[in-house]
């Protein structure tokens, strides 16, 4: 959805352009890598003093790949479709050369020798790399905010938070400064910000994307794409899709291609998720979900209801998840160094240490119920479609709305969260806004595997949108 006073408004044509436009003006001769890569540094430098998006831009390193990547289309033997196509990489997942922090002033600043495996596979798809975004501290929260990199803001207002885990990503994409933007997601780090910035995301079928070394938050932990729009959403995720012997979490089940598909509304039978398990949900954004609402059927889908999740306290479920996770990775980190992490971290992590191993069991066998349990709800339904998060863009800097009386993000981010516990893929798509201007996101759920059948149908909703104004 296009608004004047949208982020990108100003910013090069060549930074808007898709990444199935720019494959064809790469094979055609009317666009060249190396401009495409330059605009959308310029754009990353121009917007990074105000938005605080951006860790590292790497200049030299861009051109190379840009200049070798033109060298292969002109050539007529591109390595993939999206061969050139401007890419950023989350500061929490391994990239070659580069310095990785994870968002925090405790881990060493030197450059890795080897990519983590989806990094690998986008390299290996031509994608141009351009910069590093910004991440708090170890990913913990659903804010973005660190003591290495200060606060990242929100495109849309600077004075509202942009989201997180994945909040850098999600400003880059919004603002134009790159087409492919890696998140991880492992509450909601890719859905919340996409929300809050009003971009496309997509949380993946766990396993549809390789991830190693392996996540200290376990299997609710996501790799997974953002963009500007769920087709470019697609495109990255096939190129950052595969089997990596690495990542035994990934298991060796197949998962449904990745083929777009036509008509996935049609005669879909839809279920509609209103009520969070934790947190309540804001005015401003329910009226932005039901007024979008009525496109689910103009295409010929059964919206059939309301719907209700399974599986009892999610957020206590959660909790014994995330917080013994955080415990494990405070674990990593020298008990001198402790009084450098961030205090809302060493405040979960606190609290996860306190969990018994015998609750942490019962836990991952709750867990195991709750799947199964949504595995059958989605066998019943083709979708499930909720806003993506209960709250607008709040103030930056904070982790839990103003005057909100919560305590922690895990409390607003009730409609992502679970989607992690039980691994479907969900995606995220702006379908709104606030009566003061900020976007709320759609979110849809779809079975296990059926990434691109989600993709497609964010798509449709995405141009009924469009074509509404």
């Amino acid at each position: 959805m296009i608004r004047e006073n949208a982020p990108f408004s100003g910013a090069d044509a060549l930074c808007l352009m898709s990444a199935a436009e720019l494959a064809r003006g790469y094979a055609d001769g009317s666009l060249s890598p190396v401009e495409v890569a330059r605009a959308a540094m310029d754009r990353a430098e121009a917007i990074n003093p105000v938005f605080n998006a951006f860790t590292l831009i790497d200049r030299a390193g861009a051109e190379l790949a840009a200049a070798e990547s033109a060298r292969r289309w002109k050539e007529g033997a591109p390595l993939s479709p999206v061969d050139g196509v401007p890419t950023t990489l989350k500061d929490i997942v391994q990239v070659r050369g580069w310095p990785v922090r994870y968002g925090s002033t405790v881990t060493p600043d030197a450059p890795w020798q080897v990519d983590a495996p989806a990094v690998a596979l986008l390299r290996a798809a031509g994608c141009v790399f351009i910069g590093q975004t910004t991440t708090p501290e170890f990913g913990w929260k659903a804010v973005t905010d660190s003591r290495l990199c200060g606060v990242t803001r929100n495109p849309w207002n600077a004075d509202r938070t942009s989201g997180g885990s994945s909040g850098g990503a999600a400003v880059a994409a919004a603002t134009g400064a790159g087409v492919f933007h890696l998140g991880t997601d492992g509450g909601g780090s890719i859905r919340v910000p996409a929300s809050f910035c009003g971009i496309s995301g997509l949380k993946p079928t766990f396993g549809r994307v390789p991830a190693y070394p392996a996540s200290a938050f376990g299997t609710v932990a996501h790799v997974g794409p953002m963009t500007r729009s769920a087709g470019d959403s697609l495109a990255m995720l096939r190129a950052m899709s595969g089997r990596d012997l690495a990542d035994w979490n990934q298991g060796a089940g197949r998962l449904d291609p990745l083929d777009a598909v036509d008509a996935p509304l049609k005669g879909a039978r839809i279920g509609i998720w209103m009520t969070p398990p934790s947190g309540r949900l804001d005015a401003g954004v329910r009226a932005a979900v039901e007024a979008a609402l009525p496109v689910l059927s103009e295409p010929g889908a059964d919206v059939a209801g309301p719907v209700t999740l399974p599986g009892g306290d999610l957020l206590d479920l959660f909790h014994q998840h995330w917080f013994t996770g955080a415990a494990a990775r405070l674990a990593a980190v020298a008990e001198a160094a402790w009084g450098a992490v961030d205090p809302g971290f060493l405040g979960v992590a606190a609290e996860g240490a306190r969990i018994p191993a015998t609750d942490l069991v019962r836990a991952q066998v709750r867990r195991a119920e709750f799947g199964a349990a949504m595995d059958w709800l989605l066998a019943e339904y083709d979708f499930i479609v909720s806003p993506a998060v209960s709250v607008p863009a709040f103030g930056a800097g904070l982790e839990v709305p103003e005057r909100s009386g919560l305590a922690r993000w895990t409390e607003w981010a009730g409609f992502s969260y679970p989607i992690n516990l039980s691994q479907q893929p969900a995606a995220t798509l702006c379908c709104g806004f606030t009566p003061d201007g900020l976007p709320v996101g759609l979110q849809i759920v779809g079975a296990r595997g059926a990434d691109a059948r989600v993709l497609s149908a964010a798509a449709c909703i995405e141009a009924a949108l469009a074509a509404r104004g």
